[in-house]
C-alpha cells in the first residue's frame, strides 16, 4: 500500500479521548459516585466508565471534543452506539457475575473545557 493510503493515527484525538475520561471520573468521583472500570473491553467494543451511584450501576460514555463547531458532542452517540453500550454493559454485568437492581446510561460531553453530565441519556 502507498505511504499516502496508510490510515494515520491522530494522537491528539486519543490524547484528547483520555483527558475527557479522566475529567469525567473526576466529575463522578466529586459526586459520591465510585468508579469501577474504565476502558474496559471485550470483542463487541469498549465501555469508557463504569460508576456505582448507591445502589445504580451506571454506564457512561465520553465523548470529548475540540469544540462544538460540528455539533454537539452527544450527536456522536448514535442509536447503533447505544445499542453497542446496552450489549457491552450485559456484558460487562456477567463477566463481573453483578444482578443489578438498577443500572443507567449517562453521556458526558465536553465541548473546550465545558463538562456536561446527561443522566440516563438512554
Amino acid at each position: 500500500m502507498p505511504e499516502s493510503r496508510v490510515p494515520r493515527t491522530d494522537l491528539s484525538n486519543r490524547a484528547r479521548g483520555r483527558w475527557g475520561e479522566d475529567l469525567a471520573a473526576a466529575h463522578y468521583r466529586r459526586l459520591g459516585h465510585e468508579i469501577l472500570d474504565r476502558n474496559w473491553r471485550s470483542p463487541t467494543g469498549e465501555l469508557d466508565l463504569v460508576v456505582l451511584d448507591g445502589t445504580t450501576y451506571v454506564f457512561s460514555e465520553v465523548k470529548a471534543r475540540r469544540t462544538a463547531d460540528f455539533g454537539p458532542a452527544a450527536a456522536a452517540v448514535t442509536v447503533a452506539k447505544q445499542r453497542r453500550i446496552r450489549q457491552l454493559a450485559v456484558e460487562w454485568l456477567r463477566a463481573h457475575d453483578v444482578w443489578a437492581r438498577s443500572i443507567r446510561f449517562d453521556v458526558v460531553t465536553i465541548a473546550g473545557n465545558d463538562l456536561d453530565l446527561l443522566t440516563d441519556a438512554f
